[in-house]
């Protein structure tokens, strides 16, 4: 190799590098090579939840539903627990508006995936839904505002094994979920407070191999037309390197 040749990929690596360590957890690339770990999310679905021992068996990133006539979906994080019930994570940066009727759809498209034809209504698994953004959408001065239904007046729960919870990084209530939002807030590769979120964190953004999962989810983005015009992100840059992994 030629010696201008080789120093130009170290610059271009070098770059990578710098371009990587910027990303935050708000950033749909980054968020989604992080969160599909499994260890990653189910650190994160813990803290959500509140449940120490979940237990996450598989996770898609970027899930694709598309049906024939209806607008095509995409869910950032959909994952299953091992006692079936499904957990899906939606992460928005910008402010779009129409925050309900958008979780509105999420949620009845991902209810069309999990029942199959001819099998009864009781099939259909548990599924919690955290829309997490970076703003305080609802003005209300809480980092989580979990949505509850009731029946009538009788002020008796309405359950039908769906729950949408908002969560947001603006309100610091000084809870462990808030601590969390701040994290994905810099996702800071020295910052090993988050467990094996940091630990996923550090490798991708610090790791040759991690580098290499990036220059994958870079073609990605590159491929869907730059839809997500937000992220920091050189996707040019990272495929360049995912095609010279030389060093």
């Amino acid at each position: 190799m030629k010696e201008n040749e080789k120093q130009s990929r170290i610059l271009e690596r070098e770059k990578l590098i710098e371009e990587v360590k910027k990303l935050t957890l708000f950033d749909d690339v980054f968020m989604s090579a992080v969160l599909e770990d499994i260890p990653a999310c189910q650190h994160v679905l813990r803290i959500l939840t509140g449940i120490s021992d979940l237990s996450i068996r598989t996770v898609k990133s970027q899930y694709h539903i598309t049906k024939l006539v209806s607008k095509r979906s995409r869910l950032d994080i959909f994952a299953e627990s091992t006692d079936n019930h499904i957990y899906i994570i939606e992460v928005q940066k910008e402010d779009k508006g129409n925050h309900s009727k958008r979780v509105r759809y999420y949620r009845a498209m991902a209810d069309s995936e999990l029942l199959r034809r001819g099998e009864s209504y009781e099939k259909i698994p548990k599924c919690s839904l955290f829309y997490i953004s970076e703003t305080d959408i609802w003005n209300r001065g809480s980092t989580v505002y979990p949505i509850y239904k009731y029946l009538g007046n009788t002020g008796e729960e309405y359950e039908d094994g769906q729950h949408i919870i908002f969560v947001n990084a603006e309100v610091d209530d000084y809870t462990e979920i808030a601590e969390l939002m701040k994290y994905f807030k810099t996702a800071d590769a020295e910052d090993d407070s988050q467990g094996a979120l940091s630990k996923r964190v550090r490798f991708l953004k610090g790791e040759k191999k991690g580098l290499d999962i990036m220059s994958n989810f870079g073609e990605k983005g590159r491929g869907k037309g730059r839809e997500k015009s937000r992220e920091k992100i050189d996707f040019g840059l990272i495929e360049s390197w995912g095609r010279n992994q030389s060093y």
